[in-house]
C-alpha cells in the first residue's frame, strides 16, 4: 500500500521536468498492473467438493466474464488429467450489465485413491489465452465394515435377451416352413399311408379261393350275358372261374394250360391219389371246357338252357373239389399267416421307401431352387450354420467406447480389457481397450483410447503440432505391425490413406494383407485395417482383423467401418 500511495502522490504532485519521465513510467506500470488484474479476474474456476469417494463425480465449473462481442473457447477433451472428464455440459449464459457471464460445468471422476491436482485450464478469449487456478482433490477409498455388512458371492452372469427386431420376420418364416412341412406330410399321408377303401377287385382278392369262386359265379348270373346273347363272354368268364379255382387249390398251372393239358394233369393227380376227385367230376369239367373252346374258337352257339346247366355243373364241381380237398393243417395255416404278415411287412417297407424318396427329392429340389436364387454356399451355411453368417445377420450393437467416445456398431458388445501400463508411464498416459474376438471365423475387433497427460511449460499447455501428430501415428502403426509379427504374421503388406468418418472426423487408415502361421504350421491368409485418430492429448484407434477365406467377413468389416463415428472437437461460441 505504501508503494501504491507513493505512486499516486508522485502522479498528483508537480515535479520538475527531470522527474516527468519517472512519473510517466510509474503511471504506465500501474495501468499494466490494473489491466492484468482485471484480465485475470474475469476467468475463475471452482469445484463443488474437494473430497470424493472412488468413482464419484465432482462438478468443475468455469466462469468467464466477457463482453458481448467476445469470442470465448472453453477446453475440450481430457485436459483435466489425472482426473477423467466424463461429461461436458452446455455453456450457460447470464447477462451482467453490459457484460455476459459464461459458465460451463465439467463432470470429473477418478477410480484410484489419492490426492490429485487438477491442472490449470486454458480459456481463449478473442484469441488470447487465460488460465484458471489449479485445484486439489482428494479421492478416498470406501471403507467396508465386514462386522456389520454381510459378504456375498459374486452374482452369476445373466443372459440378456436381444431386442425384438426381426422377430416378426422370424415368426413368419417359421409359419411358412411349418405350413410347407404340413402340406408335404398331408400329401404323403393321403396318397401313401392312408388306408384307402378297397376296390371290388381288391375285396375279391382277399376272399378265400372257394368264396371268391362262388361270388364270381353269382355275379356271372347278374351279368346278363345270356340275355344279350353274349355267349362267348359268358363261357370265357365261366371257364376262368373254374381254372382260377383249380390253379389255387389243385394245379398251379391251370390258367396257362390248354384244356387237354389240364384234364390230363387232373387225371394223373387222380391216379396218383394226390387229389380225391371223382372221374365224373373230371368228365364234367372236361365237357364244359371243350364246349367253351368251341364257343370261343369255332363260333359255336349253345342255347341258354345248356349254358345255365354248364354253370350249375361248374358250381357243383367247385363244391366237390372243396369237399374232396383236406382241411389245411395247423402248420399250413401258420405258414399262410406268416406269408400274409410278410406281405404286409413288404407293403409297409415299400411305403417307407416311397416316403423317404419323395422327401429326399423335395429337399434336393428345395436346396437347388434356393441355391440358384441365393447361392449354394449361402443355403448350405443357412442349413448347417456358419458363425460369420450368424454374426452378419444377427442383432448388432451400436455403442460408444472410451472418452472421447468412439461410436461403432459391432455384431457383439465389445468387452473392456485390462491393459498393463509400465510404471514409468502411469502418470503420463491412461488407456481404455475394448475388444471382441470370434476364433472360429477369425474376426477380431478392437477399439482403444490413449489419453496423454497435459504438460505445462512456462504456464502454458503444450500444443501438439501436425508434425508431432504424424510422428505419433507412425509410431502407433509400427507398434501395431510389431504386434502382428509377434502373433506369427508374415508377408505383411502396408498401405495408407486418409480416412473420414460419416460425421467428418479426420484420421488415417492403415490396411493390407498378411499371412498368419498358426500353431500347426497351417498358413492362413488374412487382412487388417487400422484406423488412427489423433487430437491434442488423445489418440484413438480401431483395429479390424479377419480371414480372407470367410465369405461373410468382408461384409461384416465394411458394415463396421461405415459405422465408425467420432465426436469432433466442439467450439462453443457466443456472439451478441
Amino acid at each position: 500500500m505504501k508503494s501504491l500511495n507513493y505512486l499516486v502522490s508522485v502522479l498528483t504532485t508537480k515535479k520538475k521536468s527531470s522527474d516527468f519521465g519517472q512519473s510517466s513510467f510509474v503511471l504506465s506500470f500501474i495501468c499494466i498492473m490494473l489491466f492484468s488484474f482485471f484480465s485475470f479476474s474475469q476467468v475463475t474456476s471452482e469445484i463443488d467438493a474437494t473430497e470424493i469417494k472412488i468413482g464419484e463425480q465432482i462438478d468443475y465449473k468455469m466462469n468467464v466474464e466477457a463482453d458481448s462481442t467476445a469470442l470465448v473457447v472453453f477446453p475440450e477433451g481430457q485436459t483435466f488429467m489425472p482426473l477423467e472428464a466424463v461429461e461436458a455440459l452446455k455453456i450457460d449464459t447470464t447477462k451482467r450489465g453490459a457484460k455476459f457471464l459464461l459458465s460451463r460445468i465439467y463432470k470429473l471422476t477418478q477410480f484410484d485413491s489419492g490426492v490429485y491436482t487438477i491442472p490449470r485450464q486454458k480459456i481463449i478469449i478473442n484469441e488470447k489465452p487465460f488460465f484458471t487456478d489449479s485445484l486439489k482433490v482428494e479421492v478416498n477409498t470406501i471403507a467396508v465394515d465386514t462386522t456389520k455388512q454381510n459378504l456375498y458371492d459374486i452374482k452369476p452372469i445373466i443372459e440378456v435377451e436381444n431386442d425384438n427386431s426381426g422377430r416378426l420376420q422370424f415368426i413368419l418364416g417359421v409359419i411358412a416352413t411349418l405350413a410347407l412341412i404340413a402340406l408335404v406330410a398331408f400329401l404323403l399321408y393321403w396318397f401313401i399311408w392312408r388306408k384307402k377303401p378297397l376296390t371290388e377287385a381288391e375285396e375279391l382278392a382277399l376272399l378265400p379261393p372257394y368264396d371268391r369262386a362262388k361270388l364270381a359265379l353269382s355275379k356271372l348270373d347278374e351279368s346278363q350275358y345270356l340275355m344279350r346273347s353274349e355267349v362267348k363272354e359268358y363261357y370265357s368268364e365261366l371257364t376262368f372261374i373254374i381254372r382260377k379255382y383249380l390253379d389255387e387249390k389243385v394245379y398251379d398251372r391251370a390258367l396257362e394250360s390248354t384244356t387237354a393239358e389240364l384234364i390230363n394233369r387232373l387225371k394223373l393227380l387222380k391216379e396218383g391219389n394226390q387229389i380225391p376227385l371223382s372221374k365224373e367230376t373230371i368228365l364234367h369239367i372236361e365237357s364244359i371246357l371243350q364246349r367253351a373252346d368251341l364257343v370261343k374258337f369255332a363260333k359255336s352257339s349253345p342255347d341258354t338252357a345248356l349254358a345255365e346247366m354248364d354253370k350249375s355243373t361248374i358250381e357243383k364241381a367247385i363244391d366237390n373239389v372243396k369237399v374232396s380237398l383236406p382241411e389245411p393243417s395247423e402248420e399250413e395255416k401258420l405258414l399262410d399267416r406268416k406269408y400274409k404278415e410278410e406281405q404286409e411287412r413288404k407293403k409297409k417297407q415299400r411305403k417307407i421307401w416311397i416316403t423317404v424318396a419323395i422327401s429326399v427329392m423335395l429337399i434336393v429340389a428345395t436346396f437347388i431352387g434356393f441355391g440358384i436364387k441365393y447361392g449354394f454356399g449361402y443355403v448350405k451355411d443357412t442349413i448347417v450354420g456358419h458363425e460369420s453368417k450368424e454374426l452378419l445377420e444377427g442383432n448388432w450393437v451400436a455403442s460408444a467406447y472410451g472418452y472421447p467416445p468412439i461410436w461403432i456398431e459391432t455384431p457383439e458388445v465389445l468387452k473392456r480389457e485390462e491393459v498393463e501400463i509400465p510404471e514409468e508411464y502411469k502418470d503420463k498416459v491412461s488407456s481404455a481397450v475394448f475388444k471382441y474376438s470370434a476364433e472360429t471365423s477369425g474376426i477380431d475387433v478392437q477399439v482403444s483410447t490413449a489419453t496423454f497427460k497435459v504438460t505445462q511449460e512456462q504456464g502454458k499447455p503444450t500444443e501438439i503440432t501436425d508434425e508431432e501428430k504424424t510422428k505419433d501415428l507412425q509410431q502407433a502403426t509400427e507398434a501395431y505391425l510389431k504386434v502382428l509379427e509377434a502373433k506369427g504374421a508374415k508377408d505383411i503388406t502396408v498401405k495408407q490413406e486418409k480416412f473420414s468418418t460419416p460425421n467428418g472426423a479426420k484420421g488415417v487408415k492403415i490396411y493390407g494383407t498378411m499371412t498368419m502361421i498358426l500353431d500347426n504350421d497351417y498358413v492362413q491368409p488374412a487382412k487388417y485395417n487400422l484406423f488412427l485418430f489423433r487430437a491434442e492429448n488423445v489418440r484413438q484407434q480401431i483395429i479390424l482383423n479377419w480371414r480372407t477365406d470367410d465369405n461373410y467377413a468382408d461384409d461384416i468389416m465394411e458394415r463396421i467401418t461405415n459405422s465408425i463415428e467420432l465426436k469432433p472437437d466442439e467450439v462453443e461460441e457466443k456472439e451478441n
